[in-house]
């Protein structure tokens, strides 16, 4: 028999989709090239749109003792403030992304996700009803069939290739590294601690642990030695000189590794049983955890939908609303990113005048939701008068998730929720036929929700909502175009 789904790639967004679809009880399988989980990995900003996943999911609590809460952004460098947007969003959060990988795995096993290591993606083969996929694994060639299969396996991904889905973008001359050193407290690299900007790129310097800190440069305009394998302490070294004009010795290298400034998006993100997600699909520069919080948004969104269809209970076309979701997601995280490169290199005035245009709130509020991956809203309908939430999550989605304890049971849970705010009697929702998909959780009115009712797709998204004067106008036609029709019991 085949699994349901097959999940090639263990990183954050493979597992994040591995959770999803266990949630609904879908049989997961992942396979992963690495054989084991990443012990290093450069990434540690996590975003506002990032913890307000984890919140929904109730993973936060997990994640939290692991990082600490930065009430900062940037958009290019140039310096934001969150703090104003705090009664709607959350802040960013500082967290190696290998606890997160950590945290996620975890919450995948104990869901019942197969895990398997060591396994590399030679190639695959689809038919209408399955696909397989052959790996070279710890007991040789292996061929695992299933009835869809998501590549979650990066920039390079094997899957994308063996799908036949073109990559279009390009790649600039970069020459960027990141490297962990072990310092002594009066080494030189802690006097510079920071990112800044100079002519020929960037310079940090963070501590990721006591006596431990991460360099990271990055040479605009210049081809790297080489693209394979870590770069030496010497290579380190020399970066650090060329861009920043800082000399040092010493320290312990820990681990070290290259990046690039690489734009790309697939230009398709399913061909038959086959789908993309994360960096699989979309690939730009990494800046402000953008990267991780659009492939974390791409898991949540096909996790429930794949479900739903394997359940039989998919509408017409919902999993096509996947691609019509996420793709202009994606091309906006590459279009942005690309942007803010442009003001990191050159220097020029251009930043003084972009500097001053932040201080402006409404400037600000739109940089921050943007960068923090919280301001994405899918056209559900063309009609002008819809309500302002249709297809956002509704502000203090995080505060929410912690407030209401049967909101965050029902989140917790994967499925949908018809939030009641409303003083109405109990019984004017009637839920008969969905219960197996949608909760009705009453709650009070939720600070900045201009609604009495609201309908949630289990990717937290309003697919409806009513002020009250409307009563549940819409609310049958939502439910059956996201949710299907009823359970023949209930």
């Amino acid at each position: 028999m085949p699994h349901d789904v097959i999940i090639v790639g263990a990183g954050p967004v493979g597992l994040m989709l591995a959770c999803e679809l266990r949630l609904a009880g879908t049989e997961v399988v992942v396979l992963e090239g690495r054989a084991a989980p990443p012990g290093h990995a450069p990434g540690v900003a996590v975003n506002g749109g990032v913890v307000e996943l984890l919140e929904m999911r109730g993973l936060m609590d997990d994640c939290r003792p692991d990082g600490f809460e930065f009430p900062m952004a940037h958009f290019a460098h140039v310096w934001l403030d969150p703090g104003r947007l705090a009664d709607r969003h959350p802040y960013n959060f500082s967290l190696p992304h290998t606890r997160l990988i950590h945290h996620l795995a975890e919450r995948a096993r104990a869901l019942g996700a197969d895990l398997r290591f060591g396994h590399r993606v030679r190639d695959l083969a689809q038919d209408a009803d399955s696909v397989e996929v052959r790996t070279d694994g710890p007991d040789g060639e292996r061929t695992t069939r299933g009835r869809y299969l998501v590549g979650c396996d990066g920039a390079r991904s094997a899957v994308r290739r063996a799908a036949g889905i073109g990559f279009p973008g390009h790649e600039e001359p970069f020459h960027g590294i990141v490297a962990d050193l072990r310092i002594d407290p009066d080494h030189v690299l802690n006097q510079h601690l920071g990112a800044k900007e100079h002519p020929a790129g960037l310079f940090a310097v963070s501590p990721v642990a006591p006596g431990t800190v991460r360099v990271l440069t990055a040479l605009f305009g210049v081809e790297p030695p080489s693209r394979d394998g870590a770069p030496s302490p010497d290579e380190v070294r020399d970066c650090v000189r060329r861009v920043a004009d800082v000399a040092f010795t010493g320290g312990e290298p820990l681990w070290s590794a290259r990046w690039s400034n690489e734009t790309r998006l697939a230009e398709r993100y399913r061909a038959g049983r086959v789908f993309l997600a994360g960096d699989a699909a979309h690939v730009h520069f990494p800046l402000g955890g953008q990267a991780l919080s659009t492939g974390l948004d791409d898991a949540v969104n096909l996790g429930w939908k794949l479900a739903a269809d394997l359940a039989g209970q998919a509408p017409a076309g919902l999993l096509d609303t996947y691609a019509t979701e996420r793709r202009p997601v994606g091309e906006r995280a590459c279009r942005t990113t690309r942007a803010q490169v442009a003001l990191l290199h050159p220097l020029t005035e251009l930043r003084e005048v972009f500097a001053e245009l932040v201080t402006f709130p409404d400037v600000n509020e739109y940089l921050v939701t943007m960068v923090g991956g919280t301001d994405t809203r899918y056209r559900f309908t063309d009609d002008g008068s819809a309500h302002p939430l249709l297809g956002r999550r509704i502000p203090g989605i995080a505060a929410a998730a912690r407030s209401v304890p049967d909101l965050a049971a029902a989140w917790a849970s994967g499925r949908g929720v018809l939030l009641d705010m409303g003083d109405g009697p109990d019984t004017r929702f009637d839920l008969t036929g969905w219960t197996d998909r949608v909760a009705l959780v009453r709650s009070k009115p939720l600070p900045g929700v201009d609604a009495e009712a609201l309908l949630l797709r289990p990717d937290g998204r309003v697919c409806w909502a009513t002020r009250g004067g409307d009563g549940d106008d819409g609310l049958a036609e939502a439910r059956a175009a996201w949710f299907g029709g009823p359970a023949t019991t209930d």
